[in-house]
């Protein structure tokens, strides 16, 4: 198995557990908080997508599917356009409501655009250097890593926000 084959299969399981947690949630639970400051469903999955559409298109160079496609304007967020959710407050979280269709839209999208970069990566891509304020600088394979932990780790909350919501 080659190093792309890995990265695309670890995004593949993101797009398969957002659509396992958003495609069969109820409006109710995809707004559901456990406590007025919690995330939601709709929140951690909007944002998880944005931080993957956010830093795969920086290592890529290309514009994020956010502005590009015109996801930002379906979704008619009072939130800056480079904005991925870093630093919401519990009222910015609140306003993440989108419709389940519009929320997997923008993320087999931003999926779609991830892939389709990975299928060009090589090893001397995954060493290229892209943020130096780190110690040791950040390299594109480290990032991509991250991205796909960060991923994981928000869907996972969804899922578990979502089993609160079943049980509340």
């Amino acid at each position: 198995m080659r190093t792309e084959d890995i990265l695309i299969d670890a995004f593949g399981r993101i797009r398969e557990e957002v659509h396992r947690v958003v495609g069969d949630s109820s409006e109710a639970e995809l707004t559901y908080r456990p406590h007025p400051d919690a995330n939601t469903i709709s929140w951690l999955v909007w944002h998880l997508t944005r931080v993957m559409d956010n830093h795969v298109c920086e290592i890529a160079d290309t514009e994020q599917a956010w502005t590009a496609d015109g996801w930002m304007d379906r979704f008619g967020l009072p939130f800056d356009r480079r904005t991925t959710g870093y630093g919401h407050t519990s009222e910015d979280v609140g306003r993440v409501q989108p419709e389940a269709d519009l929320l997997l839209g923008y993320h087999d999208a931003v999926q779609d655009a991830s892939v389709s970069y990975l299928t060009t990566i090589d090893d001397d891509e995954l060493d290229r250097i892209i943020d130096t304020r780190w110690d040791p600088p950040v390299s594109v394979g480290v990032r991509l890593v991250s991205v796909v932990g960060d991923g994981m780790q928000h869907v996972g909350q969804a899922a578990y926000i979502r089993g609160l919501a079943r049980r509340s």
